[in-house]
Formats: structure tokens, C-alpha cells, sequence
């Protein structure tokens, strides 16, 4: 059954969180989805992936560029799965796909965001309607992720 986690932020813009998450993935072996509300805000991601750090940057790469089925982390505005990841990362509220299709789904959500606490406290009741184990992560005051639930 797809291991499915829940990441409240509240000490951090996902920015700022989400490279690491998504670093450790790949680190794993892992092929990742990163799924966004809508372009402006893939591209922003996008841009910020190659440029986070002085000293690295996360190889990844959006559907409408040559090989994205070959890239380690995807960044979408839809369901699709080009790249075959097993792990797919919600973020923003965005609407996710079937979950049985990955070992691993992430919803990031910004704590300070009504529209992103409603969609991941939707979610959090449908996906255990449906009998998934769920797991909720927030931040403590050092920006650290604490199992909650």
C-alpha cells in the first residue's frame, strides 16, 4: 500500500524545505513527481531547483523539455507520470491522482495558507475514508520535521 505523508509548514516557505526532501529522494534511488497548482508557480520551482545552492543544484525537468521521461525529478501541473516516479510530491494544494500508483506521496502545505490547510485537511479525510495509513510531519521552531500523527 502507497506510504503517504503529510508536511505542515510552518517555519519555512516550501522553497526552502522542499529541495532537501527532494535531494534525500534521489539520494534513495528514487524517480520523483512534483506536482504544482499551475505553471507560473512549476516554472518558479523549476528556476529555483538549479540555483538553491551555491555548491549543487537538483537535476529535474518539466514535461514540455526534450527527455522528461529521463529526468530524476519531474516538475508537472497534472497527473501524468512521465518519468515513472515512484514518489510523488503534492504541493500547494494541488489535486492529486490515483495514490495506488506510488510507493510514496507527499503533501507539502503551507501552514499560513487557508486554501492549502482546506485541501490538505480534505485530503487527510478522503485518503482515510479510504483505509490508507497516513502520517503528518510539522515543523518544530529550529524548522526540523516532527512525527505529529
Amino acid at each position: 500500500m502507497t506510504e503517504i505523508l503529510f508536511y505542515h509548514l510552518t517555519e519555512s516557505k516550501l522553497e526552502d524545505a522542499l529541495p532537501a526532501l527532494l535531494d534525500r529522494s534521489v539520494e534513495r534511488g528514487w524517480r520523483v513527481v512534483v506536482q504544482t497548482v499551475d505553471e507560473e508557480r512549476r516554472d518558479k520551482l523549476d528556476q529555483h531547483l538549479w540555483l538553491y545552492r551555491d555548491d549543487s543544484f537538483l537535476a529535474h525537468g518539466t514535461p514540455d523539455m526534450a527527455f522528461a521521461e529521463e529526468q530524476p525529478i519531474l516538475l508537472t501541473t497534472d497527473g501524468d507520470n512521465l518519468n515513472g516516479a515512484t514518489v510523488r510530491f503534492m504541493v500547494d494544494g494541488a489535486a492529486p491522482p490515483d495514490v495506488a500508483t506510488y510507493e510514496r506521496v507527499v503533501f507539502m502545505f503551507d501552514g499560513y495558507d487557508n486554501a492549502q490547510l482546506d485541501a490538505a485537511r480534505a485530503n487527510w479525510k478522503r485518503l482515510k475514508g479510504e483505509g490508507h495509513t497516513l502520517t503528518y510531519w510539522q515543523q518544530n521552531e529550529d524548522g526540523r520535521w516532527v512525527k505529529k500523527a
